[in-house]
C-alpha cells in the first residue's frame, strides 16, 4: 500500500471512532494523562518492501513513550493469533502495546491507571 493510501485509511478510522474509542479519547487527549501526547489512529510503518509499505494503525499511540493502546471489542476473541503477531512486530520495533477490553472502560479509573503504569515504565 502506498503512504497516501495508508494516511487516507487512518483518516477514515479517525472520522468513524467506536464508542469505546470516543470514551477513552476524552481522558487522554490534549496531554491530560501524565502530560503525554496521544494520537488517534496513527499509522506505524514497520516494513518497506520495494514501494509497498506494511503498517499497523493502533487505536492510540504515544510516540514519546513508544506506547500503543489497543481497545479490544468482541471481534478480538477471534483474532488472538493475528493480534499476538502484530504485538510482536511492534515490540520488535521498540513499541510496547497494551490491550484494553472494551468492557474494562466501565471502570475508567482502572484503565487510566493501567495506561499511566505503562507510561511510567518509560521513565
Amino acid at each position: 500500500m502506498l503512504y497516501r493510501e495508508i494516511k487516507e485509511k487512518a483518516r477514515k478510522l479517525r472520522k468513524n471512532p467506536t464508542e469505546a474509542e470516543k470514551c477513552l479519547w476524552k481522558y487522554i487527549r490534549n496531554k491530560q494523562l501524565n502530560g503525554k501526547k496521544f494520537l488517534r489512529q496513527h499509522p506505524i510503518v514497520y516494513e518497506i518492501n520495494k514501494k509497498e509499505l506494511f503498517f499497523f494503525i493502533p487505536d492510540f499511540y504515544c510516540s514519546e513513550a513508544k506506547l500503543a493502546v489497543e481497545l479490544d471489542g468482541g471481534i478480538h476473541d477471534y483474532t488472538k493469533e493475528r493480534d499476538k503477531n502484530r504485538d510482536n512486530i511492534l515490540d520488535s520495533k521498540g513499541i510496547r502495546v497494551i490491550r484494553i477490553k472494551n468492557k474494562e472502560l466501565q471502570d475508567i479509573e482502572s484503565v487510566l491507571n493501567k495506561i499511566k503504569k505503562a507510561l511510567d515504565c518509560d521513565t
